[in-house]
C-alpha cells in the first residue's frame, strides 16, 4: 500500500509544474466527529461516536475541479446500550449490550467539483489501517479481539461521498459518508444460525480551515 501512495504522490508532483505547484496548493486542517455503524452485526444504528481529525492538501485544476489528498485519524465501531433502541427483541441475539472500538489512520483521495464558489461535492476512495481494536459483549471484554489475533481485517478500503459548504471566510462545514468496499470481518451468529459479512458505515461531520484558498483561486483564473 505504501508503494501505491508513493506512486500517487509522484504523479501529483509530475503533473503540476514545480513553479506553480507550491503556489496553487491549499492546505487544510480538519476537526470533527464520526457517527458509525457496522453493517452486518447484531445491532443497528449510527450510535458509536468518535473523533475524526487530520490534515489535507487540495490541488485545483481550474475554478471548478480539484483533487485532495488527506491523512486523518478516524474512530469507528458500533455501540448498543443494554435496553436501548437498535435491536429487534422479537429475535434472539448473541448479546444484549455491545461496544466495538475500531480506530484507523486513513488516507482518502477524492476529486471535487465546486459550483459557483459555494457547494463543493466530491467522491473518491480511502485506505484505512487499523491501529486499535476493542470489543465488549454484555460488558465483558473479548480477549480474542486484538490487532494481532483478529478477527478484524487490518486494512479497510472505503468509498466516500463528500459535501462542503462555506461558513465564514476560510472556515467550511464538511459532511461525509463512507462505506467499506470489502468486508472487515465475517462472523457466525449462533442464535441466528447464520454467517454475516461486516462493513464499516460512517457519517462524518467536520469543520475545515483552508489556507491559501484566495491565492489558489486567483492563479487558477489567470491560467
Amino acid at each position: 500500500m505504501r508503494s501505491v501512495l508513493g506512486a500517487v504522490l509522484f504523479f501529483f508532483i509530475l503533473y503540476f509544474p514545480a513553479n506553480s505547484y507550491g503556489q496553487r496548493i491549499q492546505g487544510v486542517l480538519i476537526g470533527g466527529f464520526n457517527t458509525t455503524n457496522v453493517q452486518g452485526d447484531d445491532v443497528f444504528g449510527f450510535h458509536k461516536v468518535g473523533l475524526n481529525a487530520g490534515a489535507a492538501a487540495f490541488i485545483p485544476f481550474n475554478e471548478n475541479w480539484s483533487v485532495s489528498l488527506e491523512t486523518s485519524y478516524s474512530e469507528k465501531g458500533a455501540y448498543h446500550a443494554k435496553g436501548g433502541r437498535g435491536m429487534d427483541y422479537m429475535l434472539k441475539h448473541d448479546y444484549n449490550e455491545y461496544k466495538l472500538v475500531l480506530n484507523y489512520v486513513e488516507v482518502p483521495i477524492l476529486i471535487h467539483f465546486e459550483d459557483k464558489n459555494f457547494l463543493k461535492a466530491g467522491t473518491g476512495f480511502s485506505y484505512g489501517r487499523l491501529i486499535e481494536v476493542k470489543e465488549w459483549e454484555d460488558g465483558v471484554r473479548m480477549a480474542t479481539t486484538t490487532l494481532t489475533d483478529g478477527p478484524y481485517d487490518l486494512n479497510d478500503f472505503s468509498w466516500i461521498f463528500d459535501i462542503q459548504i462555506p461558513i465564514y471566510q476560510q472556515l467550511k462545514f464538511d459532511a461525509r459518508y463512507s462505506f467499506s468496499i470489502f468486508k472487515i470481518r465475517e462472523r457466525y451468529y449462533y442464535n441466528a444460525n447464520e454467517t454475516r459479512k461486516q462493513y464499516n458505515q460512517v457519517l462524518s461531520f467536520r469543520v475545515l480551515w483552508v489556507f491559501n484558498e484566495k491565492i489558489s483561486k486567483a492563479k487558477s483564473r489567470r491560467r
